[in-house]
């Protein structure tokens, strides 16, 4: 997502200043405001306004059961046209009259769909569009043309922000914060000056003024894009686990390929790719695996009930201490657990390296290096056993005979 934001940016930049370029050629007088000046002497009566502003719509053919009334130098037009542009050069023509101080256009439209109309009406907008566009042409390409200095800037600050933190002793991720950052801004310096460039009626600040606006209605829109770039902010700037980490988190449990400014890439231990959202991993619980080098690995060995239990012991300790994926420095740990049904069960403990395999290669070797030495031991290690209780011998034989 951080790719996009720049062009977002853009948006924002360039969608306000249309408006305000259309705005600004709306801007029209009132065609029906008052005269500058209502003349006093010398004033032509209302009836010569009235005949020959009815002489003048009659050789237009444009109005059907045309009505000019004028009282006062006030001109009141009814009747019918045939487009709205026809009705709105009445009024024009009636204003620009000697002597008119107002016009009052009653004129209905008629509602006639004439598709020459349409066309040409279409046609006009379609060519002050083009002739716009190749005005400006010259400009959009020099602002392409930055754009790609920008692309290209951006590649070569990060390449030089890597070099400069290569041989830093710092967290990969913090590097990577950093980085992502300077890619950020050196894109957002360059949609500036290109903004600038392609219009040149907006100025840095007038932009950032925009940006500042848009980024309110955009925060609401994407609240959940916004969220997880501040939690993949923080959680690069300073969290407890990074890139290369072993870590669990609703359900998923992996190694931390890469993060990002909004997703963490988690490599699950089927070989899967995890996308996890960055505010997922922010608000609920972690367990980073790989926190410590050595992890503690624990499992049960039963022994049958008619065994030495400290003999027992003593085999089960040298059988765990003999595996070489053991982590020495620790102590080897035997428990006598419980009675179970069948046997007497021992918590058996070691430490071993702090990854998944590590630990499931340890078990495995842990597992057959005590099997081995029980049974050069002769320890027997039981399958579960039934007993059966009668009440008389003659129940016991029955049973016996009916197996038989």
């Amino acid at each position: 997502m951080s790719r996009f934001l720049p062009f977002l940016l853009l948006f924002q930049m360039v969608v306000p200043l249309s408006a305000q370029e259309d705005a600004s050629e709306e801007e029209e007088i009132d065609k029906n405001a008052p005269a500058a000046t209502v003349a006093v002497d010398d004033v032509v009566d209302d009836a010569s306004i009235e005949e020959r502003l009815s002489q003048v719509f009659r050789a237009a053919g444009w109005f059907d059961e045309m009505s000019v009334v004028t009282d006062n130098g006030i001109v009141t037009i009814e009747g019918t046209s045939d487009s709205e542009e026809h009705s709105q050069w009445a009024t024009n023509v009636a204003r620009k009259t000697q002597d008119v101080i107002a016009v009052i256009n009653k004129l209905e439209v008629k509602s006639v769909v004439d598709l020459s109309s349409s066309k040409d009406t279409v046609q006009k907008s379609l060519d002050t569009l083009w002739r716009d566009f190749l005005v400006r042409s010259p400009l959009l390409a020099a602002a392409v043309f930055l754009l790609f200095l920008t692309g290209l800037l951006a590649k070569l600050v990060g390449w030089t922000v890597s070099l400069v933190f290569q041989n830093r002793k710092m967290r990969t991720s913090l590097k990577d914060l950093i980085l992502q950052l300077t890619f950020i801004a050196v894109w957002i310096v360059g949609l500036l000056a290109a903004s600038v460039v392609a219009f040149p009626g907006m100025t840095p600040a007038k932009a950032l003024t925009v940006l500042g606006l848009g980024s309110v209605a955009i925060g609401f829109a994407f609240k959940d894009i916004f969220e997880n770039f501040f939690a993949g902010v923080l959680i690069l700037w300073r969290y407890p686990f990074d890139r290369g980490d072993f870590i669990s988190c609703e359900g998923v449990t992996g190694k931390v390929d890469q993060i990002t400014i909004r997703n963490t890439m988690i490599r699950q231990l089927d070989g899967e790719l995890a996308v996890v959202p960055n505010a997922t991993l922010f608000k609920n619980n972690v367990d980073v695996l790989t926190d410590q080098p050595y992890r503690r690995v624990r499992l049960t060995c039963g022994v049958a009930y008619s065994e030495d239990i400290e003999n027992a012991r003593q085999v089960i300790t040298e059988a765990v201490q003999s595996c070489d994926t053991i982590e020495g420095i620790r102590t080897v740990q035997v428990f006598a657990k419980e009675f179970a049904d069948s046997s007497v069960n021992f918590e058996v403990s070691w430490w071993t390296g702090s990854k998944p395999t590590e630990m499931r290669r340890s078990r495995d070797q842990v597992v057959s290096a005590i099997k081995r030495y029980l049974d050069d031991a002769a320890i027997e290690i039981p399958f579960p056993y039934r007993t059966l209780t009668f009440k008389s011998p003659a129940d016991a034989a029955a049973l016996a005979g009916g197996e038989a």
